[in-house]
Protein backbone atom coordinates (compact mmCIF):
# COMPACT_ATOMS: atom_id res chain seq x y z
CA UNK A 1 0.00 0.00 0.00
CA UNK A 2 1.38 3.56 -1.15
CA UNK A 3 2.21 6.01 2.12
CA UNK A 4 2.45 9.30 1.90
CA UNK A 5 5.67 11.36 1.15
CA UNK A 6 6.42 13.83 3.23
CA UNK A 7 9.95 13.97 2.10
CA UNK A 8 12.72 15.11 3.95
CA UNK A 9 14.23 18.22 4.57
CA UNK A 10 17.81 17.25 4.12
CA UNK A 11 17.68 16.51 0.57
CA UNK A 12 18.68 13.12 -1.00
CA UNK A 13 20.43 14.43 -3.90
CA UNK A 14 22.99 16.39 -0.84
CA UNK A 15 23.08 13.07 0.28
CA UNK A 16 24.26 11.58 -3.21
CA UNK A 17 26.51 14.17 -3.97
CA UNK A 18 28.52 14.49 -0.34
CA UNK A 19 28.63 10.09 -0.59
CA UNK A 20 30.05 10.30 -3.98
CA UNK A 21 31.96 13.24 -3.16
CA UNK A 22 34.17 11.89 -0.31
CA UNK A 23 34.07 8.02 -2.49
CA UNK A 24 35.95 10.41 -5.44
CA UNK A 25 38.64 11.64 -3.33
CA UNK A 26 39.38 8.79 -1.11
CA UNK A 27 39.77 6.46 -4.40
CA UNK A 28 41.83 9.41 -5.40
CA UNK A 29 43.72 9.45 -2.88
CA UNK A 30 44.80 5.82 -2.92
CA UNK A 31 45.46 5.93 -6.91
CA UNK A 32 48.22 8.85 -6.44
CA UNK A 33 49.65 7.17 -3.63
CA UNK A 34 49.94 3.78 -5.70
CA UNK A 35 51.00 4.99 -8.81
CA UNK A 36 54.00 6.68 -10.29
CA UNK A 37 52.70 10.17 -11.98
CA UNK A 38 54.75 13.14 -13.66
CA UNK A 39 54.08 15.59 -10.74
CA UNK A 40 56.95 16.71 -8.17
CA UNK A 41 57.18 14.66 -4.70
CA UNK A 42 55.56 18.70 -3.65
CA UNK A 43 52.52 18.68 -6.06
CA UNK A 44 51.48 15.13 -5.34
CA UNK A 45 51.54 15.79 -1.72
CA UNK A 46 49.80 19.03 -2.17
CA UNK A 47 46.99 17.14 -4.07
CA UNK A 48 47.19 14.76 -1.87
CA UNK A 49 46.72 17.04 1.37
CA UNK A 50 43.74 18.75 -0.73
CA UNK A 51 42.14 15.63 -1.43
CA UNK A 52 42.38 14.33 2.23
CA UNK A 53 40.53 17.66 3.07
CA UNK A 54 37.78 16.98 1.00
CA UNK A 55 37.22 13.54 1.73
CA UNK A 56 37.27 14.76 5.90
CA UNK A 57 34.72 17.39 5.44
CA UNK A 58 32.39 15.10 3.18
CA UNK A 59 32.61 12.34 4.68
CA UNK A 60 31.84 14.03 7.64
CA UNK A 61 28.89 16.12 6.34
CA UNK A 62 27.50 12.46 4.87
CA UNK A 63 27.26 11.27 8.08
CA UNK A 64 26.07 13.78 9.80
CA UNK A 65 23.10 14.18 7.12
CA UNK A 66 22.74 10.23 7.09
CA UNK A 67 21.89 10.60 10.95
CA UNK A 68 19.83 13.72 10.26
CA UNK A 69 17.91 12.02 7.32
CA UNK A 70 16.90 9.50 9.50
CA UNK A 71 15.76 11.18 12.88
CA UNK A 72 13.55 13.14 10.32
CA UNK A 73 12.30 10.61 8.62
CA UNK A 74 8.41 9.81 8.47
CA UNK A 75 9.47 6.19 7.96
CA UNK A 76 12.46 5.99 10.32
CA UNK A 77 12.72 5.17 13.91
CA UNK A 78 13.16 8.72 15.65
CA UNK A 79 9.85 10.14 13.47
CA UNK A 80 11.33 13.67 14.98
CA UNK A 81 9.32 15.46 12.09
CA UNK A 82 6.04 13.48 12.71
CA UNK A 83 6.40 14.31 16.38
CA UNK A 84 7.17 18.48 15.73
CA UNK A 85 4.21 18.40 13.08
CA UNK A 86 1.58 16.76 15.41
CA UNK A 87 2.35 18.49 18.10
CA UNK A 88 2.05 21.98 16.60
CA UNK A 89 -1.28 20.58 14.68
CA UNK A 90 -2.52 19.70 18.14
CA UNK A 91 -2.97 23.53 19.03
CA UNK A 92 -5.15 23.67 16.18
CA UNK A 93 -9.32 24.22 16.41
CA UNK A 94 -11.12 25.35 13.86
CA UNK A 95 -14.92 26.26 14.47
CA UNK A 96 -17.84 24.39 12.63
CA UNK A 97 -17.05 25.50 9.01
CA UNK A 98 -14.39 27.49 9.51
CA UNK A 99 -11.17 27.50 7.70
CA UNK A 100 -7.51 27.54 8.61
CA UNK A 101 -4.47 28.71 6.58
CA UNK A 102 -0.93 26.73 6.58
CA UNK A 103 1.61 28.94 5.64
CA UNK A 104 4.70 27.37 3.61
CA UNK A 105 2.57 23.93 3.26
CA UNK A 106 5.59 21.88 1.72
CA UNK A 107 4.53 18.20 1.22
CA UNK A 108 1.06 19.35 2.76
CA UNK A 109 2.63 17.84 6.09
CA UNK A 110 1.21 20.11 8.79
CA UNK A 111 -1.68 20.73 6.41
CA UNK A 112 -2.73 17.84 6.49
CA UNK A 113 -2.45 17.06 10.04
CA UNK A 114 -4.62 19.86 11.27
CA UNK A 115 -7.53 19.07 8.51
CA UNK A 116 -7.29 15.54 10.15
CA UNK A 117 -7.79 16.93 13.28
CA UNK A 118 -10.56 19.55 12.35
CA UNK A 119 -12.61 17.25 10.26
CA UNK A 120 -15.59 19.76 11.02
CA UNK A 121 -13.39 22.49 9.14
CA UNK A 122 -11.55 22.94 6.43
CA UNK A 123 -7.55 23.81 6.47
CA UNK A 124 -5.67 25.25 3.13
CA UNK A 125 -2.09 24.99 2.16
CA UNK A 126 0.34 27.81 0.66
CA UNK A 127 3.41 27.66 -0.60
CA UNK A 128 5.65 29.49 -3.07
CA UNK A 129 7.22 25.80 -3.90
CA UNK A 130 9.59 26.68 -6.60
CA UNK A 131 13.66 25.56 -7.35
CA UNK A 132 15.13 25.96 -3.84
CA UNK A 133 12.47 22.99 -3.08
CA UNK A 134 11.90 21.17 -5.92
CA UNK A 135 10.85 17.87 -4.48
CA UNK A 136 8.19 19.91 -3.12
CA UNK A 137 4.92 20.61 -5.14
CA UNK A 138 1.26 21.61 -4.99
CA UNK A 139 0.84 18.17 -6.79
CA UNK A 140 2.88 16.34 -4.21
CA UNK A 141 0.62 17.59 -1.76
CA UNK A 142 -2.78 16.80 -3.08
CA UNK A 143 -1.47 13.15 -3.49
CA UNK A 144 -0.52 12.87 -0.21
CA UNK A 145 -3.95 14.15 1.20
CA UNK A 146 -5.74 11.66 -1.01
CA UNK A 147 -3.10 8.84 0.22
CA UNK A 148 -4.51 9.85 3.83
CA UNK A 149 -8.03 9.63 3.12
CA UNK A 150 -8.36 13.48 3.97
CA UNK A 151 -10.83 15.89 1.65
CA UNK A 152 -11.32 19.01 3.74
CA UNK A 153 -7.76 20.44 2.64
CA UNK A 154 -6.73 22.38 -0.71
CA UNK A 155 -3.52 23.70 -1.53
CA UNK A 156 -2.63 26.95 -3.30
CA UNK A 157 0.48 28.56 -4.42
CA UNK A 158 1.04 31.64 -1.79
CA UNK A 159 3.89 34.57 -0.35
CA UNK A 160 4.63 34.50 3.33
CA UNK A 161 5.91 37.99 2.48
CA UNK A 162 2.35 39.04 0.94
CA UNK A 163 -0.61 36.86 1.41
CA UNK A 164 -3.42 36.66 -1.03
CA UNK A 165 -5.74 37.25 1.17
CA UNK A 166 -7.85 39.53 2.73
CA UNK A 167 -7.83 40.47 6.75
CA UNK A 168 -9.35 37.99 9.56
CA UNK A 169 -10.01 35.53 6.65
CA UNK A 170 -9.04 32.76 8.56
CA UNK A 171 -10.09 30.74 11.68
CA UNK A 172 -6.55 28.94 12.44
CA UNK A 173 -2.85 29.89 11.00
CA UNK A 174 -0.11 28.17 11.10
CA UNK A 175 3.06 27.37 10.05
CA UNK A 176 6.08 25.67 11.32
CA UNK A 177 10.25 26.11 10.13
CA UNK A 178 9.21 28.91 7.20
CA UNK A 179 10.35 32.20 8.06
CA UNK A 180 13.85 31.49 8.71
CA UNK A 181 14.12 30.29 5.43
CA UNK A 182 13.05 34.01 4.27
CA UNK A 183 16.46 36.39 3.57
CA UNK A 184 16.70 39.77 3.93
CA UNK A 185 12.78 40.55 5.68
CA UNK A 186 12.43 41.36 9.33
CA UNK A 187 10.61 38.09 10.52
CA UNK A 188 8.86 39.90 13.36
CA UNK A 189 6.65 41.45 10.23
CA UNK A 190 6.30 38.27 8.49
CA UNK A 191 4.83 36.91 11.58
CA UNK A 192 2.37 40.22 11.86
CA UNK A 193 1.64 40.01 8.19
CA UNK A 194 0.73 36.01 8.92
CA UNK A 195 -1.47 37.11 11.75
CA UNK A 196 -3.29 40.15 9.46
CA UNK A 197 -5.62 37.55 8.39
CA UNK A 198 -6.52 35.64 11.66
CA UNK A 199 -10.07 36.22 12.58
CA UNK A 200 -10.86 37.79 15.69
CA UNK A 201 -11.11 34.67 18.16
CA UNK A 202 -9.31 32.82 16.09
CA UNK A 203 -5.71 30.37 17.12
CA UNK A 204 -2.25 30.31 16.18
CA UNK A 205 0.36 27.94 16.24
CA UNK A 206 3.95 29.40 14.50
CA UNK A 207 6.99 26.75 15.03
CA UNK A 208 10.45 27.88 13.83
CA UNK A 209 13.92 28.63 14.46
CA UNK A 210 13.27 32.06 16.49
CA UNK A 211 16.22 32.76 17.81
CA UNK A 212 17.52 36.32 18.82
CA UNK A 213 19.77 36.41 15.69
CA UNK A 214 16.71 35.74 13.63
CA UNK A 215 13.72 37.13 14.82
CA UNK A 216 14.97 39.56 17.14
CA UNK A 217 13.50 40.16 20.87
CA UNK A 218 10.40 37.83 21.17
CA UNK A 219 9.60 38.45 24.32
CA UNK A 220 8.86 41.62 23.48
CA UNK A 221 6.78 40.84 20.27
CA UNK A 222 5.15 38.65 22.61
CA UNK A 223 4.19 41.70 24.67
CA UNK A 224 3.69 43.68 21.74
CA UNK A 225 0.61 41.24 20.35
CA UNK A 226 -1.10 41.44 24.22
CA UNK A 227 -0.81 45.37 23.87
CA UNK A 228 -2.47 44.49 20.23
CA UNK A 229 -5.44 42.56 21.80
CA UNK A 230 -4.41 39.67 21.50
CA UNK A 231 -6.15 37.43 24.52
CA UNK A 232 -3.68 34.77 24.72
CA UNK A 233 0.08 34.49 23.28
CA UNK A 234 2.64 32.15 24.65
CA UNK A 235 6.61 31.31 23.40
CA UNK A 236 7.26 27.71 24.29
CA UNK A 237 11.12 26.47 23.76
CA UNK A 238 10.17 22.76 22.08
CA UNK A 239 13.76 21.92 22.51
CA UNK A 240 13.64 20.78 25.83
CA UNK A 241 11.60 17.69 25.39
CA UNK A 242 9.01 18.89 23.83
CA UNK A 243 9.26 18.24 20.54
CA UNK A 244 13.10 17.62 20.67
CA UNK A 245 15.66 17.30 23.56
CA UNK A 246 18.31 20.06 23.77
CA UNK A 247 21.17 17.43 22.24
CA UNK A 248 18.94 16.81 19.87
CA UNK A 249 18.55 20.69 19.11
CA UNK A 250 22.37 21.02 18.62
CA UNK A 251 23.31 17.98 17.25
CA UNK A 252 20.70 18.82 14.30
CA UNK A 253 21.57 22.75 14.64
CA UNK A 254 18.04 23.74 15.62
CA UNK A 255 18.73 25.70 18.63
CA UNK A 256 16.42 28.25 18.83
CA UNK A 257 13.28 26.68 18.30
CA UNK A 258 10.14 27.84 19.31
CA UNK A 259 6.41 27.29 19.17
CA UNK A 260 4.28 30.53 19.04
CA UNK A 261 0.85 29.98 20.39
CA UNK A 262 -2.10 31.97 21.16
CA UNK A 263 -5.62 33.46 20.38
CA UNK A 264 -6.69 36.96 18.35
Amino acid sequence: MEKPDYKNWVPKGMLIALSTASIISILCILLLGTISTSLSGTAQAIIIALLGIVFLVCGISSVWCIIAYRAFSYNGKRKLSRQIVNGTAAYITIPEGGKGLDIGCGSGALTIACAKRNRQGTMMGVDRWGKDYASFSKGLCEHNAELEGVHNVSFARGNAIKLQFPDESFDAVTSNYVYHNITGMDKQRLLLESLRVLKKGGVFAIHDLMSPSRYGDMNSFVKALKDMGYEEVNLIDTTKNMFMTSSEARKFMLTGSSLLVGRK
